[in-house]
């Protein structure tokens, strides 16, 4: 069965295209710094919003017109895989991601719920081996149900961890058979509402070891993923554990996990911290811990995770400038999770949604190499601190200097003369940079 009948493959037509069913500038073959721009960029499809999201806000039901939603239980999920397949096929995007609870429905017990999940993996390993497609990362869901009120590793009650963790070893179990390269944990759940109801020490302690165990059993099994974190500072919960990447970082740091773990990064979730994305990038990239993207935007408008389709091309240019810089994303990739908006609830707006993602990106990926190729920022960058190349400046950066050897030096009154930091032609030259490509 064709579930989207009306779209035939997408492929690379140039930006000189008017056919909205185009590539204007993702083209998979295309050389970019020494690689594919397929390989550089690494596009995954968030199974979530794209084959089970509805289209639901706050104030009113699903809109999405999916044929499949005709369907209920175990055959809504098997039509879901056929469905999924297919869309990777014609939108000729590598990878996909999923939560648990995306791809099964939960049972009556737990036995139940990992038997639907091991009818749905073995449909989906198959449609793997047929297809060429790979699991980028998996995932488990554990904030939508109700057992996940006060968290999950972050609980206050010793069943939920318990539970939780049987989640996970499922997971982990189902990564290493679809050979997933990544395995994402989101602390949804992790976090609190208020100080006067927690103990703050004994939830992170506990997230800390079920993180180690996490680690353990994947060892355990051979299982050798990036592990991945993803930031978010609130929503659903007020204040969350891992709220942005220093945070995170700083947190994974003092638990010992910075060898097995790096950040999964999104967008949105970058800008509700009161950063732009390119921000979280840089803290992650030259910390060593940026290891995979969430691809989408928000809107300023809008307080809240819209999780939009990414358009701005200043952001996707800075955000590749960023993954260039860092050498790639290795196990990681670039994970549209993002969906389109509740009115645009056509199949074929699933199409329209991902060319402009694709395009985004690849447009961003073009022009930060050409950044790069002409050291456009870093030779700005070396001019603006080479007083610490020399002189007074090489001894502060060696080690050498002291508040004593400090302050003969500023006895001498010799003149300062700072420099303009030139933000304003910078930002012409990327504009020039951004419309030239």
């Amino acid at each position: 069965m064709a579930f989207f009948e009306s779209v035939g493959k997408i492929t690379f037509e140039g930006k000189q295209s008017k056919n909205p069913l185009a590539f204007k500038h993702y083209n998979p073959e295309e050389i970019v710094m020494g690689q594919t721009m397929e390989k550089q960029l690494k596009f995954g499809v968030s199974y979530w919003h794209t084959f089970t999201g509805g289209g639901t806000d706050p104030f009113g039901a699903a809109t999405a017109q999916r044929s499949w939603d005709k369907l209920s239980g175990m055959d809504l999920a098997k039509a879901r895989v056929e469905a999924s397949f297919e869309f990777y096929d014609k939108i000729g995007i590598p990878y996909f991601c999923f939560h648990d609870r995306d791809i099964a429905p939960e049972g009556d017990t737990l036995q139940e719920t990992n038997k639907n999940l091991d009818v749905i993996v073995d449909l989906i390993k198959s449609n793997m081996k047929s297809s060429g497609k790979k699991l980028l990362w998996n995932t488990a869901n554990m904030f939508t149900h109700p057992r996940f009120v006060h968290g999950a590793s972050t609980s206050s009650n010793a069943d939920v961890f318990a539970y939780a963790a049987a989640q996970v070893k499922k997971q982990l179990e189902v990564g290493k058979e679809l050979g997933a390269e990544s395995y994402v944990f989101w602390g949804g759940r992790e976090g609190y509402e208020t100080l006067l109801n927690t103990d703050l020490k004994l939830e992170l302690d506990n997230l800390a070891r079920f993180l180690h165990m996490a680690v353990d059993y994947a060892n355990e099994i051979g299982f050798h993923p990036q592990f991945l974190i993803e930031p978010k500072p609130m929503e659903p919960s007020k204040h969350q554990y891992d709220f942005d990447a220093a945070t995170t970082i700083s947190f994974l740091q003092k638990y010992g996990l910075t060898d097995t773990f790096k950040l999964n990064l999104e967008a949105n979730h970058a800008t509700l911290a009161g950063h732009s994305f390119e921000h979280d990038l840089r803290v992650a990239r030259i910390n060593g811990m940026l290891g995979s993207i969430d691809a989408n935007q928000g809107d300023m408008l809008l307080g809240w995770d819209t999780d939009e389709f990414p358009a701005d091309l200043y952001s996707t240019t800075l955000a590749m400038y960023e993954v260039l810089l860092n050498g790639g994303l290795s196990k990681g990739g670039i994970n549209f999770d993002a969906k389109v908006r509740r009115a645009s609830f056509e199949p074929d707006d699933l199409f329209y949604a991902h060319i402009l993602g694709m395009d985004s990106f690849a447009k961003g990926l073009k022009v930060a190499a050409k950044l790069i190729e002409d050291k456009v920022f870093e030779s700005f960058i070396d001019q603006r601190y080479a007083s610490f190349t020399e002189g007074i400046g090489a001894e502060i950066v060696s080690g050498n200097a002291n508040f004593k050897t400090l302050e003969q030096y500023a006895l001498q009154n010799n003149p300062i003369v700072n420099r303009s930091g030139r933000q304003e032609m910078l930002k012409s030259l990327l504009n020039q940079y951004i419309l030239a490509e």
